[in-house]
């Protein structure tokens, strides 16, 4: 059943290994598989859960058809709900014992959001640490520092974050500005659509500065899960101390290429891996001969860091350090060094030697904030200065980078023109986009050693794209695996229109499956300003009116009368004022619960494609979620079905293909 929070199922057990996400999610694809056939029996379904992932992909039919065999002799039992969800999990833990891990393909240094859900253990070691970073950032804060210092051994770390404040707060800590605060509601007790806003507002905003999502919702968020409130946390604060390890923030970070070859490769890498190229850089001044590929076996030991510490700062060189021969010791010894150089403590000796990856990768990002120990006159070239002057290249591929992850495939990119040229990444998000359109069966899955293989996914790539009506004039699948910019760039903004516009048509029952275009988005939102009662009117996506913001204030009021604060509004005359405009025009739309990664230079400067995403994403919004609104003659969406609006549930979010689990 559906409560006005989400769907509830009557065993408390069941309900607790899932995430509100997840249950939608599994719901839908539930009654996906009724309709099908008109019920669901227990033998049909070995072949309907190979849709799921983790089933899907880990048990082969002849084993799902053996095992729920053996748990269900009635192969004509009708299959309910929680009958569906009780073999889902049977499976999964089936499947994970086969594996002989949960996830193993997809683990990464930091905790992401699970995507299985047998296991929900949080490491108290882990929470200490992120307490620790939470005190020390945000004890200034003016809302804040009355409920610090945080005690990290309690529970009061996912007592606090209920409201949502501090998740908003945290962002802005390791992406400043991403929020504007002045649409964070911060009164001492919220009600529960209060609440809901500000975790709305933050999971969008999680999603605009490079977590993956996917499988949170604000009700998990507003119960206080343990696991995946940590696991957001973490990735939070993994983006702000790893926010400088690339070349545009630390363009020093050249000392470590050779040549223009190497400089490209080191750009396609993730922080991480920087962060390892860094950390041997050093090392191999030293005495220390290992390689060190990651930041848990391989530095247990503490050797390595005694070497680095000792290169970085060998005003505070402890002899014993190296000679002890107890590791834990050591590790001791190695936080003395790091805290007289000025590094917080994210960790523990008894961390270390245990080899907390989460926590090994935060001490070395601190370290690297603090020194890096890299010339300061940093080499220039060619390469270089084409890189810092690409503003809009930069600011296109940030946009398509955050939106591809947004979409929970499988493999997280953290350079779009590096990691979409073997052509995976782009089949992944072309299935999100048009399920089934993708033929699997001649795709080649990473790692990909044969240069013919990526230029197979590509030209698949390409012909999809064609299917699509894509503009792609004289391209061949070959120039994605060069890597031309401009041809990558063309193509993802096309796929992300098409997405867009298909989910638009999707929602909008009444056009009779006709096609959604530009002018019909245009359109709307002209009607609706206008039916509130204002005169405003755009010409275009690229009306240089719409820099001062009023335009798309007038609308989110249109569309929720709420949910603009006209006391905080600026007229929009400076450049400064365009700028506090948009900037909240931006945080109001993710609080209303619009998925959208434009920048607020976006608006001032009249993007016109990322003016179209906005535009669209807060009329996507408003057809999963109108408000009651009087019938004129003039406005063309009068016969839109209404719906009650007190709470802005997250689901309204996602302007990204349904995921599949």
């Amino acid at each position: 059943m559906t409560s006005h929070w989400g769907i509830l199922v009557s065993d408390p057990c069941l309900q607790n290994q899932f995430t509100q996400v997840e249950l939608r999610s599994l719901k839908s694809q539930f009654m996906s598989m009724r309709r099908e056939s008109g019920r669901l029996n227990i033998g049909d379904l070995a072949s309907k859960m190979s849709r799921l992932r983790v089933v899907g992909e880990n048990l082969s039919e002849e084993e799902r058809v053996s095992y729920i065999h053996d748990l269900y002799q009635n192969s004509d039992q009708d299959v309910d709900f929680e009958l569906f969800l009780k073999v889902y999990l049977k499976l999964q833990t089936f499947a994970s014992s086969r594996t002989g891990n949960n996830n193993a393909k997809n683990s990464s240094a930091f905790l992401k959001v699970a995507t299985t859900t047998l296991l929900h253990t949080i490491s108290e070691s882990e929470k200490a640490s992120y307490v620790t970073h939470i005190n020390n950032y945000l004890a200034e804060d003016e809302f804040l520092k009355k409920y610090l210092p945080l005690d990290p051994s309690t529970n009061d770390l996912f007592e606090i974050a209920k409201d949502g404040v501090l998740l908003c707060k945290l962002i802005n800590v390791a992406v400043p500005t991403t929020i504007d605060e002045r649409a964070i509601n911060t009164k001492r007790l919220l009600n529960p659509w209060e609440r809901n806003e500000n975790h709305t507002l933050c999971l969008n905003s999680a999603k605009a500065i490079g977590c993956t999502v996917v499988n949170i919702g604000t009700q998990d968020l507003i119960e206080g899960r343990r696991h995946l409130v940590l696991g957001l946390i973490s990735q939070i604060i993994k983006i702000q101390l790893l926010a400088n390890l690339n070349l545009k923030k630390t363009p020093q970070l050249l000392e470590l290429v050779d040549d223009s070859k190497d400089m490209e490769e080191l750009m396609s890498l993730p922080p991480e891996k920087i962060l390892l190229r860094w950390m041997n850089f050093h090392l191999k001044k030293t005495e220390y001969k290992k390689i060190v590929t990651n930041f848990s076996s391989d530095v247990k030991d503490a050797e390595a860091y005694a070497h680095l510490l000792n290169v970085l700062a060998p005003e505070y060189t402890n002899p014993l350090t190296l000679a002890v021969k107890n590791p834990f010791e050591r590790a001791k010894l190695v936080l003395e060094h790091a805290e007289k150089m000025g590094c917080k403590r994210y960790l523990t000796a008894r961390d270390i030697v245990e080899g907390s990856p989460n926590l090994n990768l935060a001490f070395v990002a601190h370290i690297f904030q603090i020194r890096n120990g890299l010339s300061t006159l940093a080499k220039q070239n060619s390469l270089l200065e084409s890189l810092l002057d690409d503003t809009q290249d930069s600011r296109e591929e940030r946009v398509f980078r955050l939106w591809i992850n947004s979409l929970g495939n499988s493999t997280y990119i953290n350079n779009v023109f590096e990691d979409v040229r073997n052509g995976w990444v782009l089949l992944e998000t072309l299935d999100k986009v048009s399920p089934g359109i993708v033929n699997w069966k001649i795709a080649n899955k990473p790692p990909i050693k044969m240069p013919f293989k990526k230029v197979e996914n590509c030209n698949q790539v390409v012909k999809i794209g064609k299917q699509l009506k894509f503009s792609l004039v004289n391209i061949a699948g070959n120039d994605i695996v060069q890597g031309y910019k401009k041809l990558i760039l063309a193509y993802l903004w096309q796929l992300m229109r098409c997405n867009i516009l298909q989910l638009l048509k999707n929602l909008r029952f009444h056009s009779h499956g006709k096609e959604i275009i530009d002018a019909d988005i245009l359109q709307w939102a002209n009607t609706k300003v206008r039916s509130s009662g204002s005169q405003s009117h755009i010409y275009s996506f690229k009306d240089k009116s719409l820099s001062d913001g009023i335009f798309f204030l007038e609308l989110l009021s249109a569309v929720q009368p709420r949910a603009v604060n006209w006391g905080l509004i600026t007229k929009g005359v400076t450049d400064q004022e365009k700028m506090m405009n948009a900037t909240y025009i931006i945080s109001i739309a993710r609080k209303l619960g619009c998925s959208i990664f434009l920048l607020p230079e976006d608006i001032t400067e009249v993007n016109q494609k990322m003016i179209l995403t906005l535009t669209a994403s807060i009329m996507y919004w408003f057809l999963k979620h109108p408000v009651v609104e009087e019938r004129t003659s003039s406005d063309s969406e009068s016969q839109v079905e209404t719906t009650s609006n007190s709470t802005l549930d997250d689901s309204a979010s996602d302007f990204s293909a349904e995921e599949n689990l």
